[in-house]
């Protein structure tokens, strides 16, 4: 009989990985809060971890400061909006901003979601 696909191995640093993937799923209702948990995480995590797990922790770093950065510019926007709105333009910037924000959360709810999927099938993502 074989090992479910969600039974963990002894692989060095899968479970800070699977917890990470947890905390960036539910951390958009905390407004990113949990998200930056999530990335502690897999910082204190990342030197002991080993194959798969290794593989993980690194694509978790990468995909939060990939949002973050994201994030950081749209709320440049945003703060560009809300002074251009005097004049009107800034109405239409600030819906795109808004547009992007979701678009934003949405990449980074299913990059979680495929990389915890990976990491229960035991492939790298």
């Amino acid at each position: 009989m074989s090992e479910p696909a969600y039974f963990f191995t002894r692989e060095t640093g899968r479970g800070a990985a699977f917890v990470a993937y947890v905390l960036y799923l539910v951390s958009i209702p905390s407004a990113g809060i949990l998200a930056l948990v999530g990335v502690i995480l897999a910082y204190a995590a990342r030197d002991s971890a080993e194959g798969v797990a290794r593989a993980h922790i690194e694509n978790q770093i990468a995909t939060w400061w990939t949002a973050f950065w994201w994030a950081v510019a749209i709320w440049i926007a945003g703060a560009v909006g809300v002074v251009l709105s005097v004049v009107l333009i800034g109405i239409p910037i600030l819906v795109l901003a808004g547009l992007a924000s979701l678009v934003l959360m949405i990449w980074f709810t299913i990059v979680s979601a495929l990389g915890l999927i990976a990491l229960l099938d035991g492939r790298a993502r």
